[in-house]
């Protein structure tokens, strides 16, 4: 198995907590799954709408039927945050999720990828001052 590459969380400058690369992270290098609870769409509605509230974003759609919860047995993926501009994007294989890298990423830069929300858009996005992006 081709080891993953080294990632912590800490405080991030867009938003609450993040996640950063503790070394070079090479263009289409996977880095992380997205876990969670799987559990149906219809189960994560009430879910989300909870989450929503509180200013986040846990659920994750594997396909038409099923979500990945986050909140529930997630991991460090689910710190990190949404750009507009991101320097990953996501793959879903399967029942997995991958976080992959969409460039070269530096030593200490932060991991982000575009939610791409299709709901209503409750909360601002942060990722550049002055960003008006609802997510």
């Amino acid at each position: 198995m081709i080891p993953l590459p080294k990632i912590e969380r800490r405080k991030s400058k867009i938003e609450g907590w993040g996640v950063f690369a503790l070394e070079p992270i090479n263009k289409n290098k996977r880095i992380v799954t997205y876990a969670g609870e799987k559990v149906k769409n219809s189960v994560s509605l009430d879910r989300e709408d909870r989450y929503l509230k509180k200013g986040h974003i846990w659920c994750f759609k594997l396909n038409r039927l099923y979500v990945r919860d986050a909140a529930v047995g997630g991991n460090i993926a689910r710190y990190i945050n949404h750009h507009c501009a991101p320097n990953c994007y996501t793959i879903v294989k399967g029942e997995t999720i991958w976080i992959v890298a969409a460039r070269n990423i530096r030593k200490g830069e932060e991991l982000t990828y575009d939610y791409s929300t299709d709901g209503p858009g409750h909360i601002q996005c942060r990722c550049t001052p002055g960003c008006t992006v609802m997510l």
